[in-house]
């Protein structure tokens, strides 16, 4: 790091932007003090998404589960190389959830969970990019009528789930498809982004 003085113009063009950016993200211990609901078996889950879209690094699935668990809808897509920022993890996601399932706003109480699973290099330990994909995941599940679920990254070392503590070793970023399939209601395709925003790009869906 380096040290020293900026003039008050270029302090007063950049503090702003990235002070609201570091706010746009969810630290472990919010998370884990959120509510977000337990997931009764994350490795099935896990297991499931991956071998439907088979993510990649960079590449995120954002699935909607009903009250059994099992596979409502979901979406996969590639994160551009650009700062994390919360507030377009959420537009991302919104846009997503909005093209794969009807909302459920007119619901009292939300029923069915979206939970984000992303791949990317590095190991399971938290960062930055987790928290503004955690803001994001939270904020887009306000506002489609959901609650807010499980953030799960998939590296080389295994998937985790964020704030629990839990994870495993396979699947991984690298490793192929299991034989296994997520339960799911009716027939469900997989989705994956269109043009959603200029953050992200179009990734087809395996």
């Amino acid at each position: 790091m380096t040290f020293g003085f900026a003039s008050s113009s270029a302090a007063s063009l950049s503090t702003p932007a990235s002070a609201a950016s570091a706010s746009r993200l969810l630290e472990p211990a919010e998370w884990a003090t959120a509510g977000i609901p337990l997931l009764r078996n994350p490795r099935e889950v896990v297991s499931g998404l991956h071998a439907r879209h088979r993510p990649e690094p960079s590449m995120a699935v954002v699935a909607v589960l009903d009250p059994d668990e099992r596979l409502c809808a979901s979406a996969s897509f590639t994160k551009r190389p650009v700062p994390a920022d919360g507030w377009m993890f959420r537009n991302t996601l919104l846009a997503q959830l909005r093209r794969v399932i009807p909302h459920d706003l007119r619901r009292r109480t939300p029923v069915r969970t979206a939970v984000l699973l992303y791949c990317r290099e590095g190991d399971a330990r938290w960062t930055e990019e987790d928290g503004a994909w955690m803001w994001g995941l939270r904020d887009a599940c306000t506002l489609h009528g959901l609650r807010c679920g499980a953030y799960i990254t998939l590296t080389g070392d295994g998937w985790h789930v964020l704030g629990e503590g839990r994870g495993g070793r396979r699947p991984n970023a690298h490793s192929e498809p299991e034989p296994f399939a997520l339960s799911e209601g009716p027939s469900l395709a997989p989705r994956s982004g269109g043009p959603v925003s200029e953050v992200l790009r179009r990734a087809a869906a395996r």
